[in-house]
């Protein structure tokens, strides 16, 4: 479904990805785990059309990726940004309009709307709340729910449980889970190695721009070089052993 092939990106002098390549297939959870800085939402924003890789190449169902934002949430990729970034003095309703601000259906985007308080009954009860009055994990649901408005084909998650409580990334963890079953195929980008790998299909381990692992999640997880560097069950670096 998606292809990424030896990208390098730069900011300014920085190259901040180097040689990355990677597959995605659909319907499946494929996950980029790694310390802050490793290069996961340097990744995410490129694929986005934020950014832009100087060599390489990304292919989208077989096609070349659009390199402009909104051409390639045309083309189905929706990205749930680090940190939510909702419109925080818009309402609830009016943030979920505007991930759907490409579609000219109303039956449809009414539809999908309950929807979204279905998959997120809170959301139900805050549609005419400011949403920058709601609560992190709040904000993580809407957050969610305006990235499915576009009605993506394959959806971004960067950092989904940043700043949540454990019992509200466990809520995140299973909506991924069921958002795979509807068969919207998911990268997600996260620093909490062990929930991700336990969920994963197929998972890749960044480090300095770079992937220095790669594997099915249940294999990673069992993997003592992961464990070794994300799980706390040695000491050792991934390049030490």
């Amino acid at each position: 479904m998606l292809k990424i092939d030896k990208i390098n990106v730069f900011y300014g002098r920085i190259h901040a990805l180097r040689d990355v390549s990677i597959d995605v297939m659909p319907g499946k959870v494929v996950s980029l785990i790694g310390n802050n800085g490793a290069g996961k939402s340097t990744l995410m924003y490129t694929l986005a059309g934020v950014l832009k890789a100087k060599t390489g190449s990304i292919t989208y169902n077989g096609k070349a990726l659009e390199k402009e934002a909104y051409k390639v949430l045309a083309q189905g990729i929706s990205l749930v940004p680090e940190r939510r970034l909702l419109y925080a003095n818009l309402t609830v309703k009016e943030n979920l309009l505007m991930g759907a601000h490409l579609r000219r259906d109303k039956i449809g985007i009414e539809e999908d709307i309950e929807k979204m308080q279905k998959l997120f009954p809170i959301i139900k009860e805050r549609m005419k709340q400011y949403a920058g009055t709601l609560s992190g994990g709040e904000q993580q649901m809407v957050a969610i729910a305006r990235g499915l408005m576009s009605k993506p084909k394959l959806l971004l998650m960067d950092e989904p449980s940043l700043g949540l409580a454990p019992i509200i990334i466990e809520q995140v963890f299973d909506t991924i889970c069921e958002l795979r079953s509807q068969g919207i195929t998911i990268l997600l980008a996260e620093q909490n190695a062990l929930q991700t790998l336990e969920i994963s299909d197929y998972a890749y381990v960044m480090e300095t721009g770079h992937i220095s692992l790669q594997g099915a999640g249940s294999e990673l997880l069992n993997d003592e070089r992961v464990q070794a560097a994300y799980l706390g069950v040695a000491t050792k670096s991934i390049e030490e052993v």
